[in-house]
């Protein structure tokens, strides 16, 4: 037994002995396992709203669809990382095919292209007229653009009033000195007549009035309009010709709101004609008009040039540049065109963040003038941080996925993602079954038994509410103003007798409704607030027509994704054409017609 049990012992020693040694062996084996474990964790996301992170598998607590893993990611990495910014893998960089450059200062140019027509020098023209009564005996220009020098005859008169006033004054002369302010009187009116002192002195000498008399060119030119022919009666003030010196001439170039920081006066313009392409002219900028055409949006912009060859001729076509400098020895922060996504409201680049290979975050930047290929940075840059010139897109749409900032949502969160509905467009059914402004009761109204003169009415509602969505597309304030007041008088107008049951009812909650908006657009003196307001009453008034109809009218439901930064904004319009009542002439044709109302 003795035996037995040291036996047992012996073996029992051997054993633990050596499972002792393993474990000291490998002290730190579990540790590190742990460690290890604890170092990375797993991301789980959902599949169709990317915005949600959770650290174990589960449910999305948007859509209840089964979570799915992200990546692995560093606890100490985490850390570290911007939250708002957008961190990208190295494979998926080179496929968006990202490129950075560093943001340096330099001296803004830009060449401006200037389209025009050459006009005459309104200085160089000259209108004869009249200046007495009498027949046209002699006519010496036989034709529109006859040239003519300075003191050359044109016409010869016969004019029985100045034969007259000559006879009066051959009278006066033995008046001289007993009455000489009747003699000065009568010189007078012949000087009046355009007599020069030479010719009352003949007739003094003469003692004889002078039958005909001519008129004379007062300048060299060309005869732009003959409006008498030979016999013609003439009385005082009638005009006889004009005529136009073309030795010097105006080109008048359309200058666009955005090139006129650009131009300033003695700029030195080149320009070529169309018609002469071979031959370039060269002139400084004379004059700016203060004025902008309402129409065509732009600025006349005028030089002078000599044309002693007669080669350049009013409404010529010419086509103009001038490179311009718009600081004077001044650097600014210059960015490449590419490097900027633009909403028409905000204007946003991407910025490299610093020791990171792939880390890049969302910034709104304040634009100055175009520069040619860049934009002059007024704000929200500065000199050596590193953007994004290249793939701008594709990492705004990652943004996006990701629930970070980005063009379409700059606060970010879930509201980015294309699927939460809250943010996505929808057709025009579903825009106003949603709209607050159009949860109406469930009023039973058919257009077809509207009376047709409450529609007429309607329609002259239309009319004004148009008339106010012009304003907005011509970004007047002062003008939409005017407008809305005309709409709110027009909506006054309508005779709600007219309306019978449902649909008098619900004209008069339409009608209140309208009316709320439209004073809330009166009390606004902003143009961005009032076009807010005017996104809103344009959701109720496409409601109300579509239920009461107008008389003889196409209107196009139109859209823009852009307008509001909520997912997009609505109007009404007379024609196809997109002229956007929410951006003017930044984004003047931004839009799709979304439907159709005959």
């Amino acid at each position: 037994m003795i035996i037995i049990l040291l036996i047992g012992f012996a073996l029992g020693w051997l054993f633990f002995h050596n499972s002792k040694s393993e474990n000291n062996a490998n002290p730190q084996t579990k540790e590190e396992v742990h460690n290890h474990s604890a170092e990375e964790t797993e991301v789980w996301t959902c599949s169709m709203h990317p915005q949600i992170r959770s650290d174990k598998p589960g449910k999305c607590p948007i859509c209840s669809m089964d979570l799915i893993p992200l990546q692995k990611t560093s606890d100490s990495d985490a850390e570290e990382t911007d939250t708002e910014a957008l961190v990208l893998s190295e494979s998926a960089a080179k496929l968006a095919q990202v490129e950075t450059i560093t943001v340096k200062k330099g001296q803004p140019t830009k060449e401006v292209f200037l389209q025009g027509k050459v006009f005459a020098d309104e200085r160089n023209i000259a209108e004869l007229t009249a200046r007495y009564g009498g027949r046209i005996e002699k006519l010496f220009v036989n034709f529109t653009g006859q040239n003519v020098r300075k003191g050359q005859r044109l016409a010869t008169i016969y004019s029985p009033g100045l034969i007259s006033a000559q006879k009066e004054l051959l009278e006066a002369i033995s008046f001289k000195e007993s009455r000489p302010n009747l003699y000065k009187a009568s010189r007078s009116k012949l000087k009046l007549w355009n007599l020069t002192d030479n010719q009352i002195d003949n007739i003094e000498d003469s003692g004889e009035p002078i039958l005909y008399f001519d008129v004379l060119s007062p300048i060299s030119g060309t005869v732009m309009d003959r409006h008498v022919a030979m016999g013609d009666y003439v009385k005082e003030g009638t005009p006889l010709f004009k005529l136009i010196d073309l030795s010097k001439v105006w080109v008048m170039f359309d200058a666009y709101e955005s090139d006129l920081p650009w131009i300033k006066l003695n700029d030195k313009v080149s320009f070529r004609l169309q018609s002469i392409p071979d031959k370039k002219y060269e002139a400084k900028v004379t004059y700016i008009d203060p004025f902008i055409d309402p129409q065509t949006r732009a600025a006349k912009v005028r030089v002078e040039v000599n044309n002693n060859d007669k080669l350049l001729k009013p409404e010529m076509f010419v086509n103009g540049y001038l490179v311009s400098e718009i600081a004077n020895n001044t650097d600014e922060i210059l960015i490449p065109k590419s490097s900027v996504l633009w909403t028409g409201r905000r204007a946003i680049v991407y910025v490299k963040l610093p020791d990171s290979e792939n880390s890049f975050k969302y910034r709104e930047v304040t634009l100055g003038p175009e520069a040619g290929n860049f934009y002059v940075i007024s704000d929200g840059l500065k000199e050596g941080e590193e953007i994004v010139v290249n793939g701008v897109f594709k990492i705004d749409a990652a943004s996006q996925l990701q629930g970070l900032k980005s063009m379409m949502n700059p606060e970010g969160g879930a509201g980015s993602t294309p699927h939460d509905m809250s943010k996505m467009d929808m057709n025009n059914t579903e825009q106003s079954k949603t709209s607050e402004l159009n949860k109406t009761k469930d009023y039973k109204v058919n257009p077809d038994k509207i009376s047709d003169k409450f529609k007429s009415q309607l329609t002259e509602v239309y009319n004004a509410y148009i008339a106010m969505k012009d304003a907005f597309v011509k970004s007047d304030v002062k003008l939409s103003t005017e407008k809305a007041q005309s709409l709110k008088l027009a909506i006054n107008n309508t005779d709600m007798s007219l309306l019978k049951g449902d649909a008098h009812l619900l004209w008069m909650e339409k009608m209140n409704e309208m009316k709320s908006l439209i004073n809330n657009i009166l009390s606004q003196k902003n143009l961005e607030k009032q076009r807010f307001e005017f996104s809103k009453l344009s959701l109720v008034f496409y409601d109300t027509v579509k239920k009461f109809g107008l008389v003889n009218k196409t209107v196009y439901y139109q859209f823009c994704p852009m307008a509001n930064e909520n997912g997009g904004a609505y109007w009404l319009s007379d024609y196809k054409e997109i002229l956007n009542p929410y951006f003017g002439d930044m984004m003047l044709n931004c839009g799709e017609v979304r439907e159709t109302i005959k």
